[in-house]
């Protein structure tokens, strides 16, 4: 049996299970088990892997995307720059698990983003500087789209969101957000930014999958903007992970 999942904490937000699960079935493969793995800290990964020989492959959540780097002997090139790694592939030598790291984060952000891109997208604000913001940012380079960060307190770099201001959001026409808020149970929580001067111009995308619909989408919808939810970007990247689980030459 071909053993993969999810580490984090907590993780009874996450969809991840499920859709491993359905898509075995879908897909009639029926020697592969997908489990989540709740860790209370990364320094209980080693255990895991060795307590369970038969783990091929994990996902990585929140809060250990960054945690984890130290634990890998090998990191694919854009994992490496972005700083940031969300899947696990492990090899075994003789008893010790071989851990490589990959980012199928950037891959599920371009997914989500495609379909706005043909806009004149030319400056995004990114709320959070966590794993998943290090992605975006990755990506937004990449596209060549200028990009602010908003940080809860003051950081090299970043702005506070007291520090965003009314000409900064009038100028933007992405916003990001890449923090836990507004993901389940607290479904309430939403990014403290200034609703009121969003308008249609704006593309409002959460990283936030539970629930699709966040407090901080709907705060952009009922004001016209084109908002992307998390859901896709999970999806795609969960199908990038299988990928790179499956591929003999990574």
């Amino acid at each position: 049996m071909r053993k993969f999942g999810l580490i984090g904490y907590p993780l009874g937000h996450s969809f991840s299970r499920q859709y491993f699960t359905e898509k075995f079935q879908l897909e009639n493969i029926s020697d592969c088990l997908y489990n989540n793995y709740q860790l209370a800290s990364i320094t209980e990964l080693p255990g895991l892997l060795y307590s369970d020989p038969l783990l091929e492959g994990l996902n990585v959540t929140i809060p250990f995307k960054t945690e984890v780097l130290k634990y890998l002997d090998k990191i694919d090139p854009e994992a490496n720059q972005v700083g940031a790694v969300n899947v696990l592939k492990i090899g075994r030598k003789r008893t010790e698990a071989v851990i490589s790291g990959f980012n199928s984060d950037i891959f599920g952000i371009h997914e989500t983003l495609k379909p706005v891109l043909s806009r004149k997208i030319q400056n995004a604000i990114v709320l959070g500087t966590g794993g998943s913001s290090r992605a975006v940012c990755y990506l937004l380079n990449k596209i060549n789209v200028r990009y602010t960060l908003i940080s809860r307190s003051l950081k090299p770099g970043c702005l506070t969101y007291a520090g965003l201001s009314s000409e900064l959001l009038g100028k933007t026409q992405l916003i990001v957000n890449t923090t836990p808020l507004g993901m389940f149970p607290d479904i309430d929580g939403k990014p403290d930014i200034r609703y009121d001067l969003l308008n249609e111009k704006h593309v409002l995308f959460d990283l936030v999958y539970n629930p699709e619909m966040t407090a901080f989408l709907k705060e952009g919808k009922v004001r016209g903007c084109t908002v992307l939810t998390g859901l896709k970007m999970l999806y795609a990247q969960a199908e990038r992970s299988w990928e790179i689980w499956n591929d003999r030459n990574l």
